[in-house]
């Protein structure tokens, strides 16, 4: 390098953080996937975080900006364009809803975790119809809660070492804590997990997503037995989702512009026919994933309730997640609403799709794909 290159950026913290959990993620899906049952047993909440996380580090990569809430929003509006299933939906969720208290800071502490953490756990059971203990939420909930605690517990405090690392990283240690407390709770909150003796496996991902950021933040590694003794978790577990029928037959998933009223229609009308529905702001109707976080159309910034004068409101560009029977019925509803994109039905049975596509595949925008790219 000469005198005139200019060095490489170092990456954000925030891209160092996507990067090991994409990593740890990564390397722990194939277990996930194999304890997948709730909420049908489909076998892929593993590979459905790791998708998730890494469009999500893809998406900071190459940003020059070192404010979190933008990287985060950034990240999260990627990720939860091309996200897949209950797990991916929620993890994307999530990052944009940690984004919006932490606009503007260029870094982490322990009272803007915590009210980082608690906007998440809003935004993600605002997100769900029927939201469900025993799940990545109730893991959540835990995480947020234990980060509260912690922070109010620094009421008083010199403001220096209130914000200083150490604190954070304590404040890190105590939501780690927490949310294996709650995945090991999963398990006797939920009928299909005790029946089969596992804890949930979206949990488990959550868990190892928020020990990624605690090793980031302190410069550590993974906690090594973290996962030592969670039921269904261990290599010789079996793949306990093979020997079980999903009690719905589709996943339908797609991105649409609608305003508030309409949004609120279409969320009441696919609650009548499936369950697992999940309908999350990405800002004001036309953004593409790659618009500007932080700025009046993204997410958590304007109102999305900024009523018209016909009182329908001004539209708002949603990510839809819905599992259903009849998808061809949840279809016709979407469509009456407004006009989707990237729309993939995907088959929640163990057997050849509809149109004969590969496991991996979806369907977009008419075709039907097969299992294995759910929830």
């Amino acid at each position: 390098m000469t005198s005139h290159e200019t060095p490489p950026r170092a990456p954000s913290r925030v891209h160092q953080w996507l990067e090991l959990a994409e990593t740890v993620v990564g390397n722990a899906s194939d277990r996930m996937d194999a304890m997948n049952i709730f909420p049908v047993p489909d076998g892929d909440t593993g590979s459905n975080l790791y998708g998730t996380v890494r469009a999500a580090r893809a998406a900071v990569a190459e940003s020059a900006t070192e404010d979190v809430g933008v990287l985060l929003a950034t990240a999260g509006r990627a990720a939860l364009d091309q996200a897949r299933g209950n797990s991916g939906t929620l993890l994307a969720v999530m990052l944009l809803g940690m984004s919006e208290p932490l606009n503007g800071h260029e870094r982490l502490a322990a009272p803007t975790l915590a009210a980082a953490l608690d906007r998440a756990r809003t935004s993600c059971w605002a997100a769900l119809s029927d939201p469900q203990d025993g799940t990545m939420l109730s893991v959540l909930g835990a995480a947020a809660q234990a980060a509260g605690e912690y922070a109010a517990g620094l009421q008083g405090q010199p403001e220096d070492q209130v914000m200083s690392r150490r604190e954070l990283g304590a404040a890190l240690d105590a939501v780690v804590d927490a949310t294996w407390q709650a995945v090991v709770q999963t398990e006797g909150q939920l009928p299909a997990l005790s029946e089969a003796n596992v804890v949930d496996a979206g949990g488990v991902g959550l868990m190892l997503i928020l020990d990624s950021l605690r090793a980031t933040v302190m410069g550590t590694r993974i906690d090594p037995g973290l996962l030592d003794g969670l039921h269904g978790f261990a290599a010789s577990a079996p793949h306990i989702h093979t020997d079980r029928e999903s009690t719905v037959g589709y996943e339908l998933m797609c991105s649409i512009d609608l305003d508030p009223l309409t949004a609120a229609t279409l969320r009441f009308e696919l609650n009548e026919i499936g369950d697992s529905v999940i309908m999350s702001p990405l800002g004001s109707a036309g953004d593409g994933p790659a618009a500007g976080p932080g700025s009046p159309t993204a997410p958590g910034h304007g109102d999305p309730e900024n009523h018209g004068e016909d009182g329908s409101g001004s539209a708002v560009r949603w990510r839809l997640h819905v599992h259903v029977d009849d998808h061809e019925a949840a279809e016709a509803l979407v469509r009456k609403a407004g006009t989707p994109e990237n729309l993939v039905v995907t088959s929640l049975q163990d057997g050849s799709s509809q149109d004969g596509s590969s496991q991996d595949e979806g369907r977009q925008d008419g075709e039907v794909a097969g299992p294995g790219a759910s929830a």
